[in-house]
């Protein structure tokens, strides 16, 4: 923990998610007795898997495919030519990111400074990107967001290049860090 703490490595959590033109809306409020609708259909599907560290550095690749080790292999190949030090990607247990295929290229990447280290099975809530998705799905993503694919896709990718704005920010403090994962 001290390497992480002192800047000697690069701390990433990485994770994918979804989004359609299915909002994920937990409440809303409207004028008694007026009912408002948000509209909603299949469809509109956007992937990504991102990489966040606590200093709010965010790389993420988007894409309309299914994402599988494949794709996973992909990304972090790309990724692993821009580490400048070392670097630890924290994943879950999810088969795409345990495959045959992903365990044959951790050597390769960890050559190249890039580390792999696998949660515990069902701890999402230790994956600090899980809370990104969540501030993206159910506060950062409007009701006009979903009118089309367009514009769903565009919003997703408004919201991620523009994450750590003042519009778009999430401050995950070093010592709320530290004494999680301590």
């Amino acid at each position: 923990m001290l390497l992480f703490l002192t800047g000697g490595i690069d701390l990433r959590f990485g994770d994918e998610t979804g989004f359609n033109l299915e909002p994920n809306v937990p409440y809303g409020w409207g004028k008694i007795g007026q009912q408002v609708g948000i509209p909603s259909k299949k469809g509109g599907n956007l992937n990504v898997f991102g990489l966040l560290n606590v200093a709010g550095n965010l790389t993420t690749f988007v894409t309309t495919k299914t994402i599988n080790s494949e794709t996973i292999i992909a990304c972090l190949d790309e990724f692993v030519e821009t580490i400048e030090k070392t670097t630890v990607i924290v994943l879950d247990n999810a088969p795409w990111h345990i495959s045959k295929e992903i365990e044959e290229k951790i050597q390769q990447w960890e050559e190249k400074g890039l580390l792999i280290f696998y949660l515990p099975t069902y701890s999402p809530h230790l994956n600090l990107i899980e809370t990104l998705w969540r501030k993206i799905k159910l506060e950062w993503l409007k009701p006009k967001d979903f009118k089309s694919k367009e514009d769903l896709h565009e919003a997703i990718k408004h919201i991620l290049k523009n994450y750590g704005s003042l519009e778009y920010d999430i401050n995950f403090s070093l010592e709320k860090c530290y004494n999680n994962y301590g």
